[in-house]
């Protein structure tokens, strides 16, 4: 099942993803918005969001995030629309024949959400005589300044910048834990708010199968669960408070399920990382059935951590890219 198509399914349970459905778009975005990214539709040039923007950045999907193009790339076409003669890196965007209007063009849309965005034509600058003439409808404008907390700092080194290295911890001084507790994209969001916690990761661990695709994963065939490994500060955050932020995120309780979301890939579960870990999260976990606060038995697996596979890159800090709230069921009472 690709990210495009994990839409509802009444058998399986509705999977914690993109908008895709109608009226989850027609939420999200404003009615020009929507007819253009989903009725391929024009909007009207010298009248949009940023045909006229001159601030160094990048663009991105209004919808999924992906990064298109670079302010470096973009001139004055003086069309009225945003211009640019080059996507910000190959396989970007994927082109179309479109003879809509009794005419051969080539559409342009982008890879991982086909969201409508423009036409390309062979009437640009050098140094590629082309030009992206693409909808501001479709797309987010990100600013340099805000490249890097928004999750795009590999993109810095367009604008002769590298990416701000953080106040470092020494590794040695540093710790890793790895939580499986649904939805990875909400479960990376909700511990990324954790003081203390230096960098998250989103992946794949758990399971049989080696170098594991998104696809594979939701195909229930691999065994692995969708996991976020955390490198942590236990000066300034115990593993401890890792564990009580695991179990406020979700539901203990429920098999191979979080809310909506239906499969073993979404399966509680800790993988400890060292004996300590494991007589900690044990301890909790026999502290929390005994409490009562739970109607129905932990289910919570306990197992050494494996090999930990990094997930495509689109997965990683999902929600913060796309400038949206985590929207993955993550009950925090």
């Amino acid at each position: 099942m690709t990210e495009k198509s994990k839409k509802q399914d009444v058998s399986k349970g509705m999977q914690c993803a993109l908008p895709t459905s109608d009226a989850e778009l027609k939420k999200l975005l404003t009615p020009e918005q929507y007819k253009v990214i989903r009725e391929n539709g024009t909007e009207a040039p010298f009248l949009n969001e940023y045909w006229n923007n001159k601030k160094p950045g990048i663009y991105v999907d209004r919808v999924t995030g992906e990064p298109l193009f670079s302010s470096t790339d973009k001139f004055d076409s003086k069309t009225g629309w945003p211009s640019f003669i080059k996507p910000i890196e190959k396989g970007a965007v994927v082109e179309k024949s479109d003879a809509a209007l009794g005419m051969e063009r080539t559409e342009v849309r982008s890879s991982k959400g086909d969201s409508h965005l423009g036409h390309v034509f062979p009437d640009g600058p050098a140094p590629t005589g082309l030009r992206y003439c693409i909808n501001s409808a479709s797309l987010r404008f990100i600013p340099l300044e805000d490249m890097e907390k928004e999750g795009y700092g590999r993109y810095l080194t367009l604008f002769g910048q590298e990416t701000k290295k953080a106040a470092t911890v020494p590794k040695e001084k540093t710790q890793v834990a790895t939580f499986a507790a649904g939805c990875f994209w909400g479960v990376e969001s909700a511990f990324r708010t954790v003081p203390g916690v230096l960098k998250t990761t989103v992946g794949y661990t758990g399971g049989h199968t080696k170098d594991p695709t998104y696809d594979q994963v939701c195909s229930h065939t691999t065994g692995h669960a969708e996991a976020v490994q955390i490198e942590f500060d236990p000066a300034k955050v115990s593993y401890k408070k890792l564990l009580e932020t695991f179990w406020l995120i979700h539901d203990p309780t429920t098999v191979n399920r979080q809310g909506p979301d239906i499969g073993d890939q979404y399966r509680s579960a800790i993988f400890y990382n060292s004996p300590e870990q494991e007589k900690e999260a044990r301890a909790l976990k026999e502290k929390l059935e005994k409490s009562g606060k739970f109607k129905r038995p932990i289910v919570t697996g306990i197992t050494p951590a494996e090999e930990f596979y990094k997930a495509e890159d689109y997965h990683q800090r999902y929600f913060e890219k796309r400038g949206m709230r985590p929207q993955c069921h993550l009950p925090r009472d």
